[in-house]
């Protein structure tokens, strides 16, 4: 069943019908992409895989940001940054810093990691459960950190 995508075509006409221009033009956005990945693998999306399209959305926004910032064109981060609030309306719900820090220290445990050499492993493994509720580069940041302390 494919529940998030009946959501975002709801919630794409219910912005039709409002006159939400930017909140429509997003939707439009993450309906195009989940087509083309539907198109480019010849498969129906589900929920999961829905997720993986709109975490892919967000991340890209995310360093778009970044190098709009570093250009000094704050005005069009901002446009990046709305995108993102629409997007991840249709994410899990986001972990805290705290969540992340547990899991994170329960899976080092799991994995029995020691150093930045078994980094892969513990990466790979709280990918699957934090994908589409953490950012995983600051994800990354933070095993590093306690891999190496």
């Amino acid at each position: 069943m494919d529940l998030l995508k009946d959501r975002i075509r709801e919630d794409m006409k219910a912005a039709m019908k409002s006159g939400a221009k930017v909140k429509l033009g997003v939707i439009r956005l993450i309906m195009a992409a989940i087509k083309q990945r539907e198109v480019d693998e010849r498969i129906e999306l589900d929920d999961e895989q829905v997720i993986l399209v709109l975490d892919k959305m967000v991340k890209q926004r995310r360093e778009s940001i970044r190098q709009f910032r570093a250009a000094e064109r704050i005005d069009l981060a901002e446009i990046e940054e709305a995108e993102i609030v629409v997007i991840q309306d249709y994410l899990p719900q986001a972990l805290s810093d705290e969540e992340i820090d547990l899991m994170i220290r329960e899976e080092v445990e799991t994995q029995g990691a020691v150093s930045i050499k078994d980094m892969g492993k513990v990466m790979n493994a709280l990918k699957e459960k934090m994908q589409g509720r953490a950012d995983m580069a600051q994800v990354s940041i933070k095993i590093k950190s306690v891999l190496a302390g």
